[in-house]
């Protein structure tokens, strides 16, 4: 790739969302609730090169509830509408921009005005990132497609033209150089998530559990796929969570003769006094032992409402903590470092050029603050099989993530309501990821860890085309440029 930029310019003329519904198979609590369906968004959007050739780009995500705003008030199918104005809000800014430009530009040159118009719709943070994620992978998506590069050689070679506009702290950082030195992934460690109702030992499976042979309680997936990594729920109640962790620990003890852990919490503790509480009890307890020196990192302890406005204090000196919630905009993660934090999470819904700024963050505190252990972790928002999946893998590869939360494995269902056509697809051009399970697609874990090196081989997760799947699927909400 050259170095001029106008060469990988483009209008957006068309965005298009689209929606599937997705049941699990089994329930999955996180926070406040207890997760058994939502519907999955997809967005195809149209671009147009400077020479008059059109190219679409696609990209999905789950409309999980309850995480995205957690206010009680708020039904699921709020939580949903929220999300889909969300779309549209960014949909017309994109449209709005009109004129040819590079895939970043686009972004830079919508995303204080989206996040300020969503806000003023009475949407927060991290719904209003929702919809310009989307946009942002499927115009990537699109560019990749366009020029026939993969999404590390685009980035490599930054096909998108990303630059530090949008990350002033960042100015003289030679992002070029940085993006160049990325190296996609194929493999990686999968820590798998344990839920707030998730039964720990086979005797503690309802009588209503999925009876399909695959795993369902803790102890059968360590069998199963031979874990060795997992990230554990909390629930912010001390006594609960230290039963609970008891019971956990006996059967990693005796199934994981070496594993290690993240704890997540989810939100549920209100300050740094209560988490540290927590921690004290747990450390003291001779059961916990092995389980407490094994956790790497802490996500997100403290609620949103105080989490970027209250020193982390001794607690952030003694554990890497990081901020999941509360990274509603790109200025989170500079503001959680000044209060103590080290890590912030990748996830795609939040993001893509924000992953990749967040890490040459990383990249650059580190090397001005040696031994201070910025970081960042791949985590995971029941992402499902197929498009959503592949994305986020090929983004938390490009960015050196070793080990991923999965739960999308456990809780969903392997696009088993899609066509069949889309699942045999997907297992052909994929099948280092996914192995056939009938009806659904299964990821392919061995020993508790997987390869998906063909999300790197095309297009931004895959070559190829998503209509087999959205052509199947009812229109949401349609977007176009405007004649002029």
């Amino acid at each position: 790739m050259g170095s001029n930029m106008s060469e990988f310019q483009f209008a957006v003329d068309e965005i298009v969302q689209y929606e599937r519904p997705v049941t699990f198979r089994m329930p999955f609590r996180y926070g406040v609730v207890t997760l058994s369906e939502a519907p999955e968004s997809y967005v195809r959007v149209r671009i147009t090169t400077r020479d008059g050739k059109s190219f679409f780009g696609y990209a999905a995500d789950l409309m999980a509830p309850k995480w995205f705003d957690k206010s009680p008030e708020l039904s699921d199918a709020d939580n949903h509408d929220q999300l889909r104005l969300s779309v549209a809000i960014a949909a017309q800014h994109c449209l709005d921009h009109g004129g040819h430009a590079s895939a970043f530009a686009y972004h830079a040159a919508i995303e204080a005005d989206h996040h300020r118009a969503c806000a003023r719709r009475g949407l927060p943070g991290l719904v209003a990132g929702f919809g310009l994620a989307q946009i942002d992978r499927a115009i990537l998506d699109a560019c990749c497609r366009a020029w026939d590069v993969p999404f590390a050689r685009a980035i490599n070679g930054n096909l998108p033209g990303i630059d530090t506009a949008t990350a002033p702290d960042l100015a003289g950082f030679d992002m070029p150089g940085f993006l160049r030195s990325l190296h996609p992934r194929e493999n990686m460690v999968l820590r798998h998530t344990i839920g707030l109702t998730d039964a720990i030992e086979k005797s503690d499976l309802p009588s209503d559990a999925p009876d399909d042979r695959l795993p369902s309680s803790l102890e059968e997936n360590c069998v199963f796929y031979g874990l060795g990594a997992f990230k554990i729920k909390l629930s912010g109640d001390i006594p609960a969570d230290i039963d609970r962790l008891a019971r956990i620990a006996s059967v990693l003890e005796r199934r994981s003769s070496d594993y290690f852990c993240t704890l997540d919490g989810n939100e549920q503790f209100d300050g740094p006094e209560e988490f540290d509480a927590f921690w004290k009890i747990a450390s003291s307890d001779g059961r916990l032992s092995r389980i407490m020196s094994s956790v790497q990192i802490v996500e997100q302890p403290i609620a949103r409402k105080s989490a970027l406005s209250v020193p982390l204090g001794k607690l952030g000196r003694s554990m890497a903590c990081e901020i999941d919630e509360s990274d509603s905009d790109i200025d989170a993660f500079p503001a959680a470092r000044e209060l103590g934090y080290r890590g912030i999470s990748s996830k795609s819904c939040k993001g893509v050029y924000r992953s990749l700024l967040n890490r040459a963050r990383v990249e650059f505190w580190n090397s001005v603050e040696k031994d201070a252990g910025y970081f960042m972790s791949a985590e995971d928002l029941s992402t499902q099989a197929g498009l959503a999946l592949q994305q986020d893998l090929a983004l938390a590869g490009m960015i050196g993530c070793t080990h991923i939360e999965r739960n999308g494995h456990q809780y969903g269902d392997g696009l088993s309501g899609a066509p069949s056509a889309w699942r045999e697809a997907l297992l052909n051009s994929h099948g280092d990821l996914y192995r056939n399970g009938g009806n659904r697609l299964l990821l392919h874990i061995d020993t508790g860890a997987f390869s998906f090196g063909s999300v790197n081989l095309a297009g931004y997760g895959t070559g190829l085309q998503p209509a087999t799947l959205t052509d199947h699927l009812p229109i949401t909400q349609c977007f176009s440029k405007v004649a002029e």
